[in-house]
C-alpha cells in the first residue's frame, strides 16, 4: 500500500482566520502519485480546527 504524509504549515494575521487549503491538499495528492484512497487532513495544534465544507461556486 502506498501512503504520502506533507505538513503545511500556515500564518495568518490575527488570532482567528479562516483560510482556504483546498489548492494545498490537491497539490500534495498531485505531488503523491496516489490515484485512488483516502486523504487525512488534520489540525495538529490544541486550538486549531478543520473546517470541511463543499466549496460551490454558485453560492458565493
Amino acid at each position: 500500500m502506498k501512503s504520502y504524509r506533507k505538513e503545511l504549515t500556515l500564518s495568518v494575521p490575527s488570532r482567528r482566520a479562516y483560510v482556504n487549503i483546498t489548492q494545498d491538499v490537491q497539490k500534495a495528492i498531485t505531488e503523491s502519485g496516489v490515484q485512488e484512497g483516502l486523504v487525512l487532513v488534520n489540525a495538529m495544534h490544541i486550538t486549531a480546527s478543520v473546517f470541511i465544507n463543499d466549496h460551490e461556486l454558485s453560492l458565493s
